[in-house]
This record gives structure tokens, C-alpha cells and sequence, in this order.
């Protein structure tokens, strides 16, 4: 798409025919580096934390990486916030647990991975603001340095761990139905990075997690509509219903301009 004229990698880059193979400099894709690490880690700590607890303390504790993101954005470009935003957040966080109040099963190892996780998603946030900003890409060329880093590590991880070869062995790998549901969740994917790398680039990380919150209250009723089948839980439906508030609250703060 870079070569032919459709998109480019840099804001304000003429969408002139490139040679394909100096996409990008070497020196930009080597300041990626820090983009790329943080992804890996971040999408690797998500996947092990699922299965350390249940999916409701699962979704309660993961709202909590707005806490986590406001302060490595702290720490990181000394991002300052206003009250009325702090009280959205903390609005957010205790609607969270209580939505998940009926269910703290503790598990030492599983509330320390997701933890974990949400301190990566923080991290990883936080650098798609801050190296998109250094290295003048947009979206379009943090998501190429980034597939170009991660891509072979995380094949050659497969290989090591036998992942690659049961793909190549599962008996429906080549039928259309499965090529046509992995071509559309492929392009769900594309979509779904590009708009977190833009809305990060755009905004902040912060607003980022506040998206991923608010997301979570039409998930939640969607299936809720279309599955049917979950119990009725008071405490559940006013957790939810606390999150969306908070959600509209930081919104309206900073349509504002009230956020710093």
C-alpha cells in the first residue's frame, strides 16, 4: 500500500512511490525498538494473565490499567492531571470492583500476572505516544517497524515451541471456512491496531484505557442481548453502569480541555 501511493509511513510524507525494500531507515526502525519490546511483553503477560483467574476478576482488575498508565506517563513525561479527571478514574476503578465484588477468589500468582499485564499495557501505551512523537511515524509506520521486529521473534517462538508445526498439521488449515474466518479476524486485527495506535497518537494513553472501559460496557451488553443466558446480578449491572459514568465524565473533561 506504501508503494503504491495509498499510505504512507511519516505525517506530512508526500505519498510518493517508494522502493520497498528502504520502507524505512534502518536508524528509525532501530528507535522502535523500545515500541516493539513493550508490545511482545505486554501481548505475552494479556495471554497468561486469562488464565490465572476467573473472566469477572479478570475484567475487574484489568480496568485497572488507567491507574497504571496515568502514572508511567507520569514518570515518563511528568503528564500532570485535573481533579475532575482523577475522579473519573477512581470512579471508573471502584466501579470495576464493584462489578466484581461477588467474585474475589484470590490467587496470589494470578492477581500478580495480570497486574503484571496491566503494568505492560501501560507501558506499551505509553510508548506508542512517546515513540511515535520522537520518530515522526504515524500509525501506519509504527504498526510496520513493529510487525518487522515482532514478526520474527514471534516466529521463531512458535517454531521452538512446537506451535508452528501443529498449525501446519491441523487437519482444517486449508479448508475455505477456516481460511475465510482467519482472513476476517486478520483484517478485524489490522483494523483493531491501527486504531489503537492512532487514537493513542492522537490523544493519549490514558484516553487509549479509557476507550478499552468504556468498550467493555457495550460488550458487555451486546452479549448480554444477543447470547442471553447470564444471571442477573445487581452489583454486576451498577459496576457496569459506575464505569460508563466515569467514562463519560473523563470524555466530557476533555472535550473541556480540563485533562492537564
Amino acid at each position: 500500500m506504501k508503494c503504491w501511493k495509498i499510505i504512507s509511513f511519516t505525517a506530512g510524507e508526500p505519498r510518493t512511490a517508494s522502493d520497498a525494500a528502504n520502507l524505512v531507515p534502518l536508524e528509525t526502525l532501530l528507535h522502535t525498538l523500545p515500541l516493539s519490546s513493550a508490545y511482545l511483553l505486554y501481548m505475552l503477560a494479556s495471554m497468561e494473565s486469562v488464565r490465572g483467574v476467573n473472566v469477572p476478576m479478570y475484567t475487574t482488575l484489568r480496568r485497572t490499567t488507567v491507574v497504571f498508565t496515568m502514572i508511567v506517563e507520569y514518570l515518563l513525561t511528568r503528564q500532570k492531571y485535573s481533579s475532575s479527571v482523577v475522579g473519573s478514574v477512581s470512579l471508573i476503578v471502584f466501579g470495576a470492583f464493584v462489578a466484581g465484588a461477588r467474585d474475589f477468589s484470590f490467587d496470589a500468582y494470578g492477581y500478580f500476572i495480570v497486574f503484571i499485564a496491566n503494568i505492560m499495557t501501560a507501558i506499551y501505551l505509553a510508548a506508542i505516544d512517546s515513540v511515535g512523537k520522537s520518530s515522526s511515524l504515524n500509525s501506519f509506520g509504527l504498526m510496520w517497524c513493529n510487525g518487522l521486529v515482532c514478526g520474527p521473534i514471534l516466529f521463531l517462538w512458535t517454531y521452538s515451541r512446537g506451535d508452528l508445526e501443529l498449525t501446519m498439521n491441523f487437519p482444517h488449515l486449508y479448508s475455505p471456512g477456516f481460511l475465510a474466518v482467519m482472513l476476517l479476524s486478520s483484517i478485524m486485527a489490522i483494523f483493531l491496531n491501527y486504531s489503537i495506535f492512532l487514537n493513542t497518537s492522537l490523544n493519549s494513553a490514558v484516553t487509549q484505557t479509557m476507550c478499552g472501559n468504556l468498550k467493555d460496557f457495550f460488550t458487555v451488553g451486546f452479549g448480554w442481548l444477543v447470547f442471553g443466558g447470564l444471571p442477573f446480578d445487581l452489583l454486576n449491572i451498577i459496576g457496569q453502569c459506575l464505569g460508563f459514568v466515569g467514562s463519560g465524565l473523563y470524555a466530557y473533561c476533555k472535550l473541556k480541555g480540563s485533562s492537564h
